[in-house]
This record gives C-alpha cells, sequence and structure tokens, in this order.
C-alpha cells in the first residue's frame, strides 16, 4: 500500500486538500465501535430507567449530528453535503456491552470515512455521558472503518489481520 500524505504542501505546511479536479461520485462509508458496560448499566437503558431519557435515542440522534458536523472537529476535512446518515445500536447483553454502528452517504468528490467515525465515535460517547452517574467505568473500544465505497482508490473492506484489505 503506497501512502501519501497529502495534506502538507511541499515546504510541510498543513492544507486541506485541492479535491476541485475530482469527478462527484456515490460514496458511502460504515464504521463501527463499542462501549463495555455494567450489567447494572444495560438493565438501566433496556428498562428506559436512565434520568437523563432515552438513551439510544438520544445517542442516535447525537451520532447523526456528529456526521453533519465532522468539519468542524477534524481540520483538515472537507464540509461535504451528506444525503444519508444512519446510526444503530445492538445491545450484547453476554458481554455486557452496546455495540454501534454509522454508516454515510454522498455524493460528492470526497470519501465520508470520517464522518462515519465521528458518527459512531460522537453516539458512543453519548451513551457515556447519559450513563456516567451509573457507572464511569464503562470504556469504549474497536472504533474503526469495515467498509468504504466510491471515489478513485476503490472499495475498502476491513480485515482483522493489520494490514490485508480485501
Amino acid at each position: 500500500m503506497n501512502a501519501e500524505f497529502t495534506h502538507f504542501d511541499d515546504a510541510g505546511n498543513a492544507r486541506m486538500v485541492d479535491v476541485s479536479e475530482k469527478i462527484v461520485t456515490e460514496r458511502t462509508a460504515t464504521a463501527v465501535g463499542s462501549i463495555l458496560v455494567s450489567s447494572d448499566v444495560i438493565a438501566a437503558i433496556d428498562g428506559k430507567k436512565v434520568k437523563k431519557g432515552d438513551v439510544l435515542t438520544v445517542a442516535q440522534v447525537a451520532g447523526i449530528m456528529g456526521t453533519k458536523r465532522t468539519a468542524d472537529l477534524i481540520p483538515m476535512c472537507h464540509l461535504l453535503n451528506l444525503t444519508g446518515a444512519d446510526v444503530r445500536f445492538e445491545i450484547d447483553r453476554n458481554n455486557n456491552s452496546i455495540h454501534a454502528e454509522c454508516t454515510v452517504k454522498t455524493s460528492g468528490k470526497t470519501g465520508v470515512e470520517m464522518e462515519a467515525l465521528t458518527g459512531v465515535s460522537t453516539a458512543l460517547l453519548t451513551v457515556y455521558d447519559m450513563c456516567k452517574a451509573l457507572d464511569k467505568r464503562m470504556t469504549i473500544t474497536d472504533i474503526h472503518l469495515v467498509e468504504k465505497h466510491g471515489g478513485c482508490s476503490g472499495d475498502f473492506y476491513f480485515s482483522s489481520q493489520k494490514g490485508a484489505d480485501v
């Protein structure tokens, strides 16, 4: 894999990549992550007993909002006109964890990987925020891109083998 650092000019100064010559294509990206919680937190979320409200609904909205604010948070990201953002959760009661997935879409000149990663991160941070009164030992983990489609670099699928794109 030949990686080129494009966010620096010839003098080593930071810059936003110029995408004006790129063609508009359909682009999607999906990122995932998890938060490890106590069984008490799972029970409170299941029973809708968290005082701040319906945790997963609020976190879902927060994740979608996060996708739309990525350029405000990550300095070299382009402001994108997103055409879709979806955040989903799965509660894993056996392992006391909540898994989040965020898929983002656009028709544009640059990808939405950072938006998907920001969306899943924001969603999980919201779960933490809403449940921290119950347990501050929650751990957010394994946030990563699982796939992306579109653009000149083509499709990407995460493989658990380091460095192995399928």
